[in-house]
């Protein structure tokens, strides 16, 4: 009976491991990823490097939900989405798209993560237009790469801290801080944050650009009130979304007009968060056993 239990919770998760891995990671995502961890080389990362722990951590999803939403408060980076990315068209193949490029720059070998960073900013160069306010935008702007990149770090760093497996310690979070900056230069930031004060200061000297907008609170409520899903995954998501909502700064919640629950987010919303995360990581099968070199290759800086 035990042996047939056991075959029966296996049977289940894969079937929902492979199901929402494909839902992330898209069709190819399983091919993706064995040429990822398997190409022999030498990565930008060692496998101690904080941003492998991070990155590996299922409380990304959390943190990719959160940097979106902190994202949407700049104004001229919303329209640059509105116009270009397709959030609406095609939400979950732009979550596969930024899903693959983390994890090949992440984890995979420097001819590829290079080829990635290349195809990121060749898409930038083409990325313009001009926001419903009249103001010009340009993705290839330092201002608003560095804007994207600071609330992405902000966001997996924070959720990691509350939601991951093994959270990191204060040098640990200085390096996560540090390697996610080495991604940065290649795509054209300049002097991004290495440290977590470096962080807290940049995020808030954006705090007087950001602003509430139609098409930010759209944004909002699109992806977290009516998420192209499936009926049975809405339940989980709305886990998700409230999860993901409970981590913002009350700064950044007023803007996109979500509430802020003290007793339930620390509480119900907390514990509920905590579940989906650890379902989420025993759902996901583990990657393969990486192929590559011991160490690192230098940094740009270091070139």
């Amino acid at each position: 009976m035990s042996g047939l239990l056991t075959g029966l919770e296996t049977g289940v998760r894969q079937r929902i491991g492979a199901a929402l891995f494909e839902r992330v990671a898209g069709p190819d995502g399983m091919a993706n990823r064995a040429r990822i961890h398997q190409t022999p080389g030498p990565r930008w990362f060692s496998p101690q490097r904080p941003i492998r722990r991070v990155h590996a951590d299922a409380s990304m999803f959390v943190g990719g939900l959160r940097a979106l939403l902190l994202q949407s408060l700049h104004p001229l980076a919303m329209a640059a989405v509105a116009d270009h990315s397709g959030f609406r068209s095609d939400p979950w193949g732009r979550l596969q798209r930024t899903s693959t490029f983390l994890a090949t720059t992440t984890f995979g070998t420097v001819h590829d993560a290079e080829r990635a960073v290349a195809k990121v900013r060749g898409i930038h160069r083409r990325v313009k237009g001009v926001a419903p306010d009249g103001r010009a935008y340009h993705a290839t702007d330092p201002e608003l790469l560095a804007w994207v990149h600071i609330a992405e770090v902000d966001s997996f760093l924070t959720c990691h801290q509350r939601f991951g497996a093994e959270p990191l310690d204060a040098a640990g979070c200085d390096g996560y801080v540090a390697d996610a900056a080495e991604i940065a230069v290649r795509l054209g930031v300049v002097d991004p944050p290495r440290t977590t004060a470096e962080l807290a200061r940049q995020l808030e000297r954006y705090r007087p650009q950001l602003a509430s907008t139609p098409e930010s609170r759209a944004a909002a409520r699109f992806l977290l009130f009516n998420p192209p899903l499936p009926l049975v995954a809405r339940g989980p998501y709305a886990v998700l979304a409230a999860t993901a909502v409970s981590t913002l700064p009350t700064w950044a919640r007023w803007p996109l007009r979500l509430p802020r629950l003290p007793m339930a987010e620390a509480t119900a919303v907390r514990l509920s968060g905590h579940a989906l995360v650890r379902t989420i990581r025993w759902a996901l099968p583990p990657p393969p056993t990486a192929l590559e070199h011991a160490g690192p290759v230098p940094s740009p800086a270091e070139r």
